[in-house]
């Protein structure tokens, strides 16, 4: 029972977290429901729907909330539910690496830190370093239990938690984020004294630049965005020189 309640408790959580979050991010707290979007009339089944749905999310984070108090502070029901220390480390820091609620969340926290070994490329790392973690971390569960549960058992858990999810990322994540790297190695890097000569920030984003690809025309751009500039058009963004693949295996 305890992995029964140790999961209940964990989506308890990941509900009240995921309705903050959803308050947070939300931009229209009109209760009503126009006909279009710039219309002003109000569609009167459909704001009803809309009042009625909000109320009711609202009811349920109060009651869930509450009940989560009441059963930590009053220690109902949980007589016989003592799990480790360990058990609740190992246990919670996996459900954050597979929970869609936090696994969303995860990119914005790579983005905070401002790594810029990362180019922008957070959306396509978190996801290699989620998976990744996640397979060595049923590997090693696996190998820890082998001499303890029935093979059964184990062939579901090395087929779900580790030939799936390896599949996935050697299929779909993998590949996406080398061939956004090679999109991006066919153009060195610049220099110290490059940007500083250059003294000037990108041409695409109007930032300053502490790190810059450098194109054969000799423009300097952020990684990011010649990537996302590369990808609507073969063209230098600067000069509109054609950036082929042969003027860039001279550069």
């Amino acid at each position: 029972m305890t992995c029964l309640y140790t999961l209940m408790f964990y989506n308890v959580v990941t509900y009240c977290i995921s309705y903050i979050k959803e308050l947070i991010e939300k931009k229209d707290w009109s209760p009503y429901v126009t006909l279009t979007e710039t219309s002003k009339i109000k569609h009167l089944a459909m704001s009803a729907t809309k009042i009625v749905l909000e109320w009711t999310k609202a009811i349920t984070f109060i009651v869930t909330l509450t009940f989560m108090l009441l059963v930590f502070g009053l220690h109902q029901g949980l007589e016989h539910y003592k799990p480790s220390t360990n058990y609740i480390t190992i246990t919670w820091i996996y459900y954050l690496t597979t929970e869609k609620v936090f696994v969303e969340m995860f990119p914005s926290i790579l983005k905070s830190f401002h790594l810029e070994i990362f180019e922008n490329l957070e959306e396509l790392y978190a996801s290699m370093i989620l998976k990744s973690f996640t397979i060595s971390a049923s590997a090693c569960l696996i190998i820890i239990l082998a001499p303890l549960v029935s093979w059964k058992f184990l062939f579901i858990a090395i087929y779900s938690n580790i030939y799936l999810k390896l599949k996935d990322l050697l299929q779909i994540s993998g590949p996406l984020l080398k061939l956004e790297r090679e999109m991006l190695n066919c153009y060195r890097k610049a220099t110290a004294e490059e940007i500083k000569q250059f003294d000037d920030v990108c041409p695409v984003c109007l930032c300053d630049m502490i790190r810059a690809r450098v194109t054969p025309c000799y423009h300097l751009f952020h990684a990011d965005c010649l990537r996302q500039c590369l990808k609507t058009n073969d063209t230098c963004p600067m000069c509109k020189r054609g950036l082929t693949l042969g003027s860039v295996s001279s550069q």
